[in-house]
């Protein structure tokens, strides 16, 4: 029991310190990196001192101290949850396990959708191999590293990341805990203060993802669809030219059935016929969807085979010119009932989390109008 009461107490001072950080944020900009400094000194204390402290504590099993300990893990969910830095806790391939809520802000992602999805996806491409490298390197051992790299949303803002390996309890791999930075800029704050200037960029955007949302409801709504097929039809010109360059819709699961492609007008290098006549089972991304029922966001997709090849045998994602990709499946209480695939080519702005977003909550509503019409 002494072991529990002085580890609540050197947390209630790890709290205290904390709450002195938070008020540190507003030091002159010129001070702001002696603030980084001793945030991040508090981040290796917990995870060189309290989280090993916790271990020996949970390890001891006792039923004595195990309403007390279940109480101090709640509290350091709690601390993570209140640090006034943005921190993420992920594995050694970026996956997100935690963000904390100054993270959510910085990032503009909410924990929700980030948690499970690799942290290096929220990153601009030329970004996303050094990420993941340096994040294997911390969780391997070879010690704490810290690089700068740029949002998706934000590319033009550079980004400090600090990663520091971590061991959870009762875990056989290392963790890795990212602090992030906008670098040259004061820190961001969960709570308080101004708000950034509005981007009539990305409202514009916004509204525009408004509106196709409203589309394709009321193409769902709008008529009676007697097959399958008519209806994602229906919802593949929805989303064609407005969305997206190429639409390709694949019906069922376990036997997939392709059933509508819709691509460009003057597109010179492949045509729709060349993509209708294509196995759906030999395209690796719409199987992998159809199995795992999770979407796939790609932006310049390093696999050429990833949507297979044509009859030339040329990868359709080379020959088409594509430059981005949503493949997403049409997911109703679990079970799949086809997959929508998504192309954008040449210069067109490649598909952003935000769009990733609106279509998993159009494909569920697609999926529903399908699951009115039986089983595939």
């Amino acid at each position: 029991m002494a072991q529990t009461e002085e580890f609540g107490e050197e947390l209630a001072d790890f709290v205290r310190r904390v709450a002195e950080l938070k008020a540190a944020r507003s030091v002159p900009h010129d001070d702001l990196p002696t603030v980084l400094d001793t945030a991040i000194f508090e981040l290796d204390h917990v995870a060189d001192q309290l989280w090993p402290w916790y271990e020996r504590l949970t390890a001891t099993g006792t039923a004595g101290t195990s309403s007390a300990d279940r109480q101090e893990q709640q509290l350091l969910k709690g601390i993570f949850q209140r640090l006034p830095l943005p921190v993420a806790l992920m594995d050694r391939e970026t996956v997100v396990r935690r963000l904390n809520f100054a993270a959510t802000n910085f990032t503009g992602v909410r924990a929700g959708y980030a948690t499970g999805r690799p942290l290096s996806g929220f990153l601009a491409h030329p970004d996303r191999a050094a990420f993941r490298s340096q994040t294997a390197a911390v969780a391997r051992g070879d010690g704490d590293r810290s690089l700068t790299v740029h949002l998706q949303q934000r590319p033009a803002v550079p980004v400090r990341a600090t990663l520091t390996a971590l061991r959870p309890s009762g875990e056989p791999r290392t963790a890795v805990l990212v602090v992030l930075q906008s670098a040259g800029a004061r820190a961001p704050s969960a709570e308080g203060g101004p708000g950034p200037v509005p981007d009539l960029g990305e409202t514009t955007r916004h509204a525009a993802l408004m509106d196709l949302l409203d589309a394709m409801t009321t193409a769902l709504l709008s008529g009676p669809a007697t097959t399958r097929a008519a209806v994602l039809e229906r919802a593949a010109r929805v989303l064609h030219g407005r969305f997206a360059d190429w639409v390709v819709a694949d019906e069922g699961a376990a036997r997939l059935c392709r059933t509508t492609v819709l691509g460009p007008a003057d597109q010179r290098d492949v045509r729709a016929g060349d993509l209708e006549a294509q196995d759906p089972g030999a395209c690796p991304l719409v199987v992998e969807a159809a199995r795992g029922g999770s979407t796939a966001l790609q932006v310049r997709p390093e696999d050429p085979d990833a949507f297979g090849r044509d009859a030339s045998g040329a990868p359709v994602l080379v020959r088409a010119n594509v430059t981005s990709l949503l493949c997403v499946p049409l997911t109703l209480d679990g079970a799949v009932q086809g997959v929508l695939t998504l192309f954008r080519t040449g210069p067109r702005l490649a598909f952003s989390m935000a769009e990733a977003q609106a279509m998993d909550m159009m494909s569920r509503h697609i999926a529903l109008a399908l699951s009115k019409l039986g089983c595939p």
